[in-house]
């Protein structure tokens, strides 16, 4: 008994560690795929075979990438002054460029910059060319140009309600069908209507009128293009452009490639790869015509700025003229003679020094003037004037340049922005500095004049007695000496202005042209790589996810994932033919399939006995499952190798073997004998009865249904029946009652030596096995094996296909063994026994 604890101890523990395994077994996945290989091939190939259609007529989209360098107008000027050292550290890596860089990518990837692209290029038109199956789309080589007028384009943008033609030739002449939408305004949030229009073109080129605009056809003289043939078809889109623009930002990338250059790599993803190219090209060129414009600006403001002083002093300058030449004929003087002293030399140096400092302080007059008139808010400040103050040339060059950053950024963002208000608060600052360094330059001037003005009067003084003619010619010239270079600095500047607006160059340069890079979508690989993963895992899922829903136990890979008992034979469901009358399938000397798995249950089980052990019982977890007849069929197994055999109906609750081996007597059997108050040897004797099947084996049936099974299995008459046969046979097998219906077996287990628990393929539910492990684990059930009953080797779903082929098929047995539903089982009728062992049971 010690031992048999500790086979019970061993059998729980693993039923316990089998129960926390997962249920994902690699050896499953394989039987599932070779035993269903014909649905993977099926699905793999229409997996495969949809993937190539998809290949063959989804529309591929297409990379092409440029470069382009942003040069950086004001580098020179950065790169001198009090920014050098900033400029070196520039150079060294240590600071980037970034900010500057960042802006002019956001301005690349604007939509109005991609609008006006779009247009240039007419890209808002798209046209297709009939396919056998769908359309295919063509670019620069279609035989018709289609455009919109330039007012109906613009109210596109608005309604973003493409317009869609079918262009067909006729003949010579071209029949157009299409149809344009039309919104209805006087109900607000309907839904816009759809209008047809047809029109036959008989020569191009054509007008042809709807309600969305006013269609133009023209002949493409492209070398590429073909003639269309007769009949044969152009589907032509012409949707908003904006819209159209919106698409090509969205597919576009731009990124500076490092953080110490300035130059930005272009990315655009299309369906064409010429029109990726020239979209690209034209996208550059709208970028350098803004930038121009914008530079271009102030010289244009600096021009005006600089005639409008010219035309001024020329007027004072002619004053001044005047006024000599009317001063020489009021006064008879044709020719001035100065003194050569040195008085005389230095009154022309301070002369000349004073005329300077009073240009000075009259262009800083000008510029103060300038700033303070409110509608140059925001405006350009005239630079390269002849200010000689370097700091408020600095603030102006900075001023212009912000003001510039600030009206590009307008044209793609509102005033409220955050950029545009950070631009807006700088140069509101920039303003005040530039007014207090033009005050503290005019104090400086003030105080330089001052200065030249006290060393002038001294000289002048030593002078005063020079005719006041000579004085007065002197003041008059003074005049006209600092009008006339004040006029001449202007003339020349104007100049540097003209050739400065003349020389502009673009801003971006092309620095690698735009180049394929490959076809970005479908990918081939992938898409063919993932329909064989599809068409593999479809079928792998569907039949994974029947095998989750499946509650019952369907071969031994279940029962070996349910539990970790021994399981010491599949039992094959078995033919008719190998049937006798009595539901024996076991024979002598034959040797099929069905003998030897008894043959290998019977080695198994013998294998688990110890020396003088020969009880062996069998239960199962409901009715149905066949133990009846797997005890029969070892018992007769276990007499043809020459032993003593008695088979013992315990199942009192609802007795099947005499049914089984077709006894007609079912009144001998075990109860009679449970409810004896005496029981002897002779008394056991008299209730057993030959099988029939073999002369080796008898059998001790259930005998009549008592009322009180439980309370009869509990006395020791049990204990000592079981004894007699244990000492007078070489094996005693007990056929009892399911285990987990009633608490019967519970007290049978108690006398046996190997417990035999059968489960039934496609019968048993899965949970059942769960419940068994628990009463192993709890050590009510001893020294335990399974026997896996039902299995049917014609459905090949179980692994046994590669073994058990060449024995053939063989029918089920179902009648054999098989018991009503679970409600049903252990109700009694008193008709199912007679008065006399009534009686007899009841005393």
């Amino acid at each position: 008994m010690e031992d048999i604890k500790k086979s019970a101890q061993v059998n729980a523990n693993g039923a316990a560690a089998k129960s926390e395994e997962s249920s994902f077994d690699w050896h499953t996945l394989y039987t599932m795929f070779i035993l269903n290989w014909q649905w993977f091939a099926v699905s793999v190939f229409i997996f495969v075979c949809g993937a190539l259609l998809y290949l063959r007529y989804k529309s591929p989209v297409y990379e092409v990438t440029a470069k382009m360098l942003i040069k950086d107008d004001d580098s020179k000027m950065r790169r001198g002054g009090g920014n050098q050292m900033l400029s070196n550290m520039q150079d060294l890596g240590f600071i980037t460029n970034s900010n500057g860089i960042d802006n002019e990518v956001e301005i690349l990837q604007s939509h109005i910059l991609a609008e006006e692209a779009v247009k240039n290029l007419k890209l808002y038109t798209e046209y297709k060319k009939e396919g056998r199956v769908k359309s295919r789309l063509i670019y620069q080589t279609q035989p018709v140009n289609v455009d919109l007028d330039p007012r109906s384009l613009k109210e596109m943008d608005d309604t973003f309600l493409p317009i869609k033609l079918k262009i067909t030739k006729d003949g010579r002449t071209y029949k157009v069908e299409g149809f344009c939408y039309q919104l209805d305004k006087q109900l607000d949030g309907a839904e816009p209507e759809k209008v047809p229009f047809e029109a036959t073109i008989k020569a191009l080129p054509a007008t042809v009128h709807t309600i969305a605009g006013t269609l133009t056809f023209t002949r493409n003289y492209n070398d590429k293009v073909k003639l269309m043939r007769n009949n044969q078809s152009l589907y032509v889109t012409i949707s908003a452009p904006m819209a159209v623009a919106e698409r090509y930002v969205k597919a576009m990338t731009v990124e500076p490639t490092s953080k110490t250059t300035s130059i930005a790599l272009i990315t655009l993803k299309d369906k064409s790869v010429e029109r990726a190219e020239e979209y690209l090209k034209e996208l550059i060129n709208c970028y350098n015509q803004q930038a121009n414009a914008d530079k271009n600006e102030i010289a244009m403001k600096t021009e005006e700025f600089i005639n409008g002083r010219l035309e001024k002093i020329n007027a004072e300058l002619g004053m001044t003229e005047s006024e000599l030449e009317n001063y020489k004929k009021r006064n008879n003087l044709t020719e001035l003679k100065l003194d050569a002293s040195e008085t005389l030399t230095q009154t022309s140096q301070y002369s000349a020094r004073l005329s300077e400092a009073k240009s000075q302080i009259e262009l800083l007059n000008y510029l103060r003037e300038y700033i303070d008139t409110p509608k140059n808010k925001y405006q350009l400040i005239p630079s390269n004037v002849g200010l000689k103050d370097a700091s408020s040339t600095e603030l102006i060059n900075s001023y212009n340049k912000t003001v510039l950053d600030r009206n590009r950024m307008l044209r793609s963002a509102s005033e409220l922005s955050p950029q545009v208000a950070t631009l807006t608060s700088t140069l509101d600052e920039l303003e005040k500095s530039i007014k207090v360094a033009l005050m503290q330059a005019r104090r400086s001037a003030d105080i330089q004049l001052q200065g030249i003005e006290s060393q002038y009067s001294m000289y002048r003084n030593r002078v005063s007695n020079a005719p006041e003619q000579e004085r007065i010619l002197t003041q008059i010239g003074r005049q006209q000496e600092v009008k006339s270079g004040l006029y001449l600095m202007l003339l020349q500047k104007r100049e540097e202005n003209s050739i400065s607006l003349a020389a502009t160059a673009d801003k971006g340069e092309l620095i690698d042209k735009p180049s394929f890079e490959g076809k970005v979508s479908p990918k081939n690989a992938i898409i063919l790589l993932a329909a064989i993963v599809l068409g593999a895992g479809l079928p792998m899922g569907i039949l994974y996810l029947m095998s989750l829903m499946r509650y019952k136990i369907e071969g031994h890979e279940d029962v070996v994932k349910l539990t970790s008992i021994p399981i010491v034979a599949d039992v094959a469901v078995a033919s008719d033919s190998a049937k006798t009358a009595a539901g024996i399938v076991v024979h002598e000397n034959k040797n099929d399939q069905i003998d030897e798995i008894f043959r290998s249950m019977r080695t198994n089980i013998q294998f688990m006995l110890k020396e003088k052990e020969n009880v062996i019982m069998f239960t199962s977890s409901t009715s149905g499952e066949g133990k009846t007849f797997n005890a029969a069929n070892l018992a007769v197994s276990f007499a043809l190798l020459g032993k003593k055999v008695i088979l013992v109906g315990l199942d009192i609750r609802k007795p099947a073997l005499g049914k089984l081996f077709g006894l007609s007597d079912l009144q001998l059997g075990v109860t009679p004998l449970l409810a004896k108050s005496m029981l002897t040897p002779d008394a056991i004797k008299s209730q057993i009865q030959p099988s029939g099947a073999n002369p080796n084996l008898d059998l001790m049936l259930a005998g009549p249904i008592p009322p009180n099974p439980t309370e009869l299995l509990a006395k020791q008459n049990l204990a000592d029946i079981i004894g007699y046969l244990r000492d007078n046979y070489d094996y005693v097998i007990l056929d009892t009652a399911p285990v987990l219906l009633v608490t019967d077996t519970l007290q049978i287990d108690k006398l046996s030596n190997v417990t035999v628990y059968v489960c039934r393929a496609d019968y048993t539910p899965k949970a059942n096995l769960e419940m068994f492990n628990q009463l192993v684990a709890e050590k009510k059930l001893t020294n335990v094996c399974v026997v896996l009953n039902g299995v049917d080797m014609s459905l090949k779903k179980y692994g046994y296909y590669y073994g058990y082929g060449k024995y053939g098929k063989y029918g089920r047995y179902g009648k054999y063994g098989s018991y009503t539903s679970y409600g049903g089982y252990g109700n009694y009728s008193s008709s199912h026994y007679g008065h006399k062992d009534d009686n007899s049971i009841k005393k």
